[in-house]
């Protein structure tokens, strides 16, 4: 199954969250693109993705999540325990989401912005779309 997240290129939060995802997916489950590149530009197109997401979004087959939905089925496939962060999925949505939107809101000024997507190390090259 196809599974792709989409990110804030930008954000340093979000590239150490995706280059945290890469340690912690020794299968590989993951592609990544960011939300600024042509790339994820069509994908949002593709899904029906509101443009104004700004957050996280994993693509996952044929459906899309978003927010702490997306946050936590990405942490379901990684190793080690972070799966059981999935359990975290009966906390009522709404909820989630408030404390999702509240560090998203605040990330540029926590953790700061670039100026500029990443790029990948030679070895993760494959695992980002173009």
């Amino acid at each position: 199954m196809k599974r792709i997240i989409l990110f804030d290129g930008v954000c340093n939060l979000c590239n150490s969250s995706v280059q945290f995802v890469v340690k912690h997916d020794p299968k590989m489950f993951f592609q990544f693109t960011s939300l600024q590149s042509e790339k994820g530009q069509q994908l949002l197109r593709e899904y029906q993705i509101p443009s104004t997401v700004e957050s996280v979004v994993l693509i996952e087959g044929s459906k899309y999540y978003t927010e702490s939905t997306a946050a936590l089925k990405i942490a379901k496939k990684l190793n080690n325990l972070y799966p059981l962060l999935f359990g975290l999925i009966i906390i009522p949505r709404p909820v989630r989401n408030k404390i999702y939107r509240y560090i998203a809101r605040n990330r540029y000024r926590w953790f700061g912005k670039r100026t500029s997507c990443m790029l990948p190390g030679t070895e993760d090259r494959n695992r980002f779309l173009q």
